[in-house]
């Protein structure tokens, strides 16, 4: 696995560094969650991902942080990272 440089937004002092997972060989049988960032026409994005990932075998979890400008909440981050597999963030504006 190669290291992948992770710049936060978000006021860090120096930037993480993280080995990349593994891809999963196929997106059957996974839980994906898909979180909408709460930017503007996030969520048209999102459903055109879900239709693709659902015909294509995977279970889909949808998530909304409360705003943008902010990280998402633990709770929220908690639910995700125990409930799915793998994670789709939206931007978009």
């Amino acid at each position: 696995m190669s290291e992948t440089i992770v710049l936060d937004p978000t006021s860090e002092s120096a930037p993480a560094t993280r080995t990349r997972l593994a891809r999963p060989s196929s997106l059957e049988g996974q839980t994906i969650g898909l979180l909408d960032i709460s930017k503007p026409r996030g969520d048209v994005f999102l459903d055109e991902i879900e239709r693709q990932l659902i015909d294509r075998g995977a279970t889909v979890r949808r998530y909304k942080k409360p705003t943008f400008s902010k990280p998402a909440p633990v709770d929220l981050r908690h639910e995700i990272a125990t409930q799915c597999t793998l994670v789709i963030e939206a931007l978009a504006d």
